[in-house]
């Protein structure tokens, strides 16, 4: 099979390799649409420890089930299928009470560290267990489907706020996960909704996508601005991972309120400890997802989540290695990249 491997940090190769190997619980997906994430981007320089060469990346796909290892029962060949990018066990405490994205053996598809290998869907075939799989409804396209996990993560995010109706919200940093979190809090009946990034196309997308006031933090201090008409929003969401977003997103939160830590660019941030201390703020970590793709695909169904404006480029997997330069060399203004196989 065709497959597009980084080789060497920054450096990919569009090459042949062995399909993958299919085990008694495998589905082999013949693979329609996998988009490249912010994490592969970060990734291909080898800082990060996650995408260690040789590698194929890719965990927002889908496609057809082309086979079936023999204990599956689940879907069956020519099945439409997205799956999550998280590779859990199903039987450790974790998983058994639901909470698959903390699996004790936890692995990520596309991701190359100390610990493992798991090669990913930037290739003509992948293998995933067929209970990490999910049916696509018919009216939900390929590139949609592919689109499914990032949001996914967002959803997951919303849902770890706690978020009430009419409360109020800010989320910084409007990369795709901060613009589906907008998205997903303004589904959730958030009321006033702020957006907080410095890239102008981003801030538009997230006007488009639910925030009632776009700021940009390069210009404006978005603690003032959010903070101006009484003490704060109830959630926050940090959608970056670096020090200054996690410091803005704090002094936003009102008393008692909530702030959800998504991004993870930085091993380590600093924190406004006695801020958080003396206000009583709920930090909260959110990583992945845990049950939010059936109710992610039947919103696609319904029309309720619009996922096409965010794919800025479709283009096939044989020019992936164009757009991960272009991706990392963007100011900001490319949001998907969906490569085809």
């Amino acid at each position: 099979m065709k497959a597009l491997l980084l080789t060497e940090a920054n450096r990919f190769e569009y090459t042949e390799m062995p399909a993958p190997s299919v085990g008694d619980s495998d589905v082999l997906i013949r693979v329609e649409a996998v988009g490249i994430c912010g994490s592969d981007v970060h990734g291909m320089s080898g800082k990060t420890g996650r995408r260690i060469p040789p590698i194929v990346m890719g965990h927002e796909a889908a496609g057809v089930v082309v086979e079936t290892g023999s204990r599956v029962s689940q879907v069956a060949v020519g099945d439409r299928v997205t799956f999550d990018s998280t590779v859990y066990c199903n039987s450790c405490p974790f998983c058994r009470s639901g909470r698959v994205n903390l699996c004790s053996s936890r692995r990520v598809l596309g991701v190359s560290c100390a610990e493992y290998r798991q090669h990913g869907a930037m290739a003509e075939l992948v293998a995933v267990l067929q209970h990490i799989i999910y049916r696509l409804p018919d009216a939900v396209s390929f590139e949609e489907a592919a689109m499914i996990e990032p949001a996914s993560i967002a959803f997951h995010a919303v849902r770890r706020a706690r978020l009430g109706l009419g409360e109020s919200a800010a989320v910084f940093g409007c990369g795709i996960i901060g613009l589906l979190i907008i998205r997903a809090a303004r589904l959730a009946g958030c009321g006033k909704l702020f957006a907080v990034d410095v890239n102008a196309g981003r801030l538009e997308a997230a006007r488009e996508m639910g925030a009632d006031v776009v700021i940009d933090s390069s210009r404006e201090d978005p603690v003032k601005i959010i903070r101006s008409g009484g003490e704060g929003v109830e959630a926050g969401f940090e959608a970056v991972g670096i020090s200054p977003t996690v410091s803005a997103a704090t002094e936003s939160v009102r008393k008692g309120g909530r702030l959800v830590l998504v991004g993870n660019i930085s091993p380590e941030v600093t924190l406004g400890l006695q801020s958080v201390v003396t206000r009583e703020i709920d930090l909260l970590g959110s990583c992945a997802s845990s049950g939010e793709y059936p109710a992610i695909l039947d919103a696609i169904a319904a029309g309720r989540l619009k996922l096409d404006p965010l794919i800025s480029v479709r283009a096939p997997l044989s020019e992936g290695a164009e757009w991960f330069r272009r991706l990392a060399a963007s100011d900001g203004s490319l949001l998907k990249v969906i490569l085809r196989p």
